[in-house]
């Protein structure tokens, strides 16, 4: 890529927000593709779940990042990243704008913040460290992982199993302390550095948005949710963590399961996609740029062409 490569066009937002309808009317406005970030469209077949644009809004829109793995490819936020430069590249060199659609925060990251190192952790180095972990437990797991970092954990969440496990990993394949690594990684150039970043993000009143995340609930139950997770499942949607464990699918998984009753799969959903909305909320506030959140009302929403960008880092 170019030094000067323009503007690169950022629209996110919590859940149930109207995020899609406002993407694309700005798309067909000005002639943008549309690169969606987010962690389950990513997946065929997560279609219901996953509030997908269906195929009359690809069809309206040229798309990207949606359909890229089968359930059995685990996708990780360097994967999606790669993508993205790769995407983000062939639209520019068609002379159209790029705009970035979605919600999961990690993912929006990698486009302001490196969000991987460059350590390679083989695959007999994860192996070595799972049996570990399975043999000794999380304890022993955190003991072997202090003995290599003697001034401290750096503030890793030493609770969580996959970080410590991570943490371990990138230890022993280095030979480095978690502190180097930190000071590394936090020197890597940021990505997308000849674009000019133009950011919103959209939210909503919670009684609005309480009404609009029940339509939504009931529209997913309606279109067959629990159908669709019994053909996923089948799948081995179990094997894939990251989608089996997404708002929708997880509750619908329990309801399967005969541990969450039918009639109580729609409250559960309700009250995850709140619980998401909140943490969304904070970590757009955290890591998007002052003054760009968007307060859409009932009955309007923000006109495509009297967006206020606001340029993120």
């Amino acid at each position: 890529m170019s030094s000067d490569q323009g503007a690169l066009y950022v629209i996110a937002g919590v859940t149930a927000a109207g995020k899609t309808e406002l993407a694309l009317s700005w798309a067909e406005q000005y002639g943008a593709e549309i690169l969606s970030c987010d962690s389950v469209s990513i997946y065929r077949g997560l279609d219901i779940g996953s509030a997908k644009p269906d195929l009359e809004q690809r069809n309206r829109v040229p798309h990207h990042g949606i359909d890229l793995f089968e359930l059995s490819h685990a996708c990780d936020v360097g994967q999606f990243s790669s993508h993205a430069f790769k995407v983000v590249d062939e639209i520019k060199k068609r002379g159209n704008p790029v705009l970035v659609v979605g919600g999961s925060g990690f993912y929006l990251q990698s486009f302001f913040q490196p969000v991987v190192d460059d350590i390679v952790v083989s695959q007999e180095v994860r192996n070595e460290v799972q049996s570990f972990y399975e043999k000794r437990g999380l304890p022993a797991l955190v003991e072997r992982l202090r003995h290599l970092n003697p001034g401290g954990l750096n503030g890793l969440d030493y609770l969580n199993p996959r970080r410590v496990t991570r943490a371990l990993e990138r230890c022993l394949v280095s030979g480095k302390s978690l502190e180097k690594l930190k000071v590394e990684f936090n020197a890597k150039p940021k990505p997308f550095p000849g674009f000019c970043k133009k950011v919103i993000w959209l939210d909503r009143e919670n009684s609005d948005l309480e009404k609009r995340i029940e339509q939504r609930t009931q529209k997913m139950l309606d279109d067959g949710l629990v159908d669709e997770t019994a053909r996923l499942l089948k799948k081995g949607l179990l094997d894939n963590g990251p989608a089996s464990n997404s708002v929708g699918y997880r509750e619908a998984i329990s309801c399967l399961q005969g541990i969450l009753s039918p009639k109580d799969l729609k409250v559960e959903v309700m009250s995850a996609t709140r619980k998401l909305v909140s943490k969304q909320r904070k970590w757009f506030r955290k890591h998007l740029p002052p003054g760009s959140r968007y307060m859409l009302e009932k009955k309007c929403a923000v006109q495509p062409d009297g967006i206020i960008w606001h340029t993120g880092t």
